[in-house]
């Protein structure tokens, strides 16, 4: 069973690389696994704190920068000590036309992995890739929440989804999560 706040986006991540032809593109997740099932033709995790994008680019063992089709950041920029430094690495290591699908949580409880640093709505994320080099007509950003996933989350515990109790209708005067993606 899936976190309650994490359904709406992965519904709405998984349309988009349907869309892209992940059968030959290259990509870096920053997160932990989320993009293994969307069938890329070349796929490698850097998983975060163990890796930190905000300390440089992805370079091979001789120092070369690395170059993806496609990075992924699925709930991993709200840790980051510099999630600025972090996108413009990001931008360093797409291929041109490459784009880059960050996701993270707007209204959501403290949570620290290792630190919790911030929040970001679908036009903070757009804003962020912009002042990082993102084209501004190369960027698509959206967000989704609502009252009742909001209280759900100020629990102790995380909620699991429950389609029999719980509404994925979408108010967007309460964003739960908020997701961008830019192209190079």
């Amino acid at each position: 069973m899936a976190f309650y706040n994490r359904v709406a986006y992965k519904n709405e991540a998984t349309r988009i690389f349907k869309e892209m032809d992940t059968a030959n593109m290259s990509c870096a997740e920053i997160s932990g696994g989320f993009g293994k099932g969307f069938g890329f033709k070349e796929y490698e995790e850097f998983h975060f704190p163990d890796y930190d994008i905000c300390q440089g680019p992805f370079r091979d063992e001789k120092g070369k920068l690395r170059k993806f089709d496609v990075v992924i950041a699925d709930q991993v920029w709200e840790h980051l000590e510099r999630p600025y430094a972090a996108t413009k690495n990001v931008y360093q290591i797409l291929k041109k036309g490459g784009q880059f699908y960050v996701c993270t949580p707007f209204y959501v409880r403290y949570h620290e992995f290792p630190v919790d640093c911030s929040r970001w709505s679908a036009r903070g994320l757009k804003n962020l890739l912009i002042e990082c080099g993102f084209e501004e007509d190369k960027i698509w950003s959206d967000q989704w929440g609502n009252l009742q996933v909001a209280q759900a989350d100020c629990r102790k515990k995380w909620t699991k989804y429950d389609a029999s109790i719980h509404s994925l209708e979408n108010d967007p005067k309460f964003p739960i999560v908020a997701w961008a993606v830019g192209t190079r």
